[in-house]
């Protein structure tokens, strides 16, 4: 059973849990993170989904994503999130997510990593994770218009591929 902090408006901690798959009340937020690898070479690392997984099955996603357990700070989540669902250690200790992303329930802290990553050395989690490719801006722009990629905003992929290539990413 996997529970959530609650979290108000502010990001402000209520002292409140909930269980996933409950309803937050009006007022009430969670926190997610995403964790995008992108390599020197400015591809971005991408992760297919399980057919058997809900919601998205067999369709390719950025790196890693999720949400934060109750008592999971930020880099936490992303530290968890990356190691168990592409087996990749990370150190995220004094590291501010890129951005942060406001959706209806909740904040999604995005962090934008570049490293060089062997995905031959990666351990993908079977219930998670059904395949890894380091992909192009172009190939998963083109990926969304052909539906095999999580429908994300094209110009929130831009996004995350100009920050890596300026200021936006932290450096492993």
């Amino acid at each position: 059973m996997e529970t959530w902090d609650i979290y108000d408006v502010a990001r402000n901690k209520m002292n409140k849990t909930m269980v996933r798959g409950n309803q937050l009340a009006p007022g009430e937020y969670h926190m997610v993170v995403h964790v995008c690898i992108f390599n020197t070479s400015g591809e971005m690392l991408i992760q297919q989904r399980q057919p058997f997984k809900e919601g998205w099955p067999d369709m390719w996603d950025v790196t890693v994503g999720g949400s934060a357990l109750s008592g999971d700070t930020s880099q936490m989540a992303a530290e968890r999130e990356t190691l168990e669902e592409i087996g990749l250690k990370l150190n995220l200790e004094n590291v501010r997510p890129t951005m942060t992303m406001n959706f209806g329930r909740g904040f999604d802290d995005i962090y934008l990593i570049e490293m060089d990553v062997d995905i031959r050395e990666l351990s993908l989690q079977y219930e998670e994770v059904k395949d890894v490719k380091w992909a192009s801006k172009a190939e998963v722009l083109e990926m969304i218009e052909a539906g095999t990629f999580i429908p994300y905003e094209q110009n929130l992929i831009r996004l995350y591929f100009d920050l890596v290539n300026r200021q936006g990413a932290v450096r492993s």
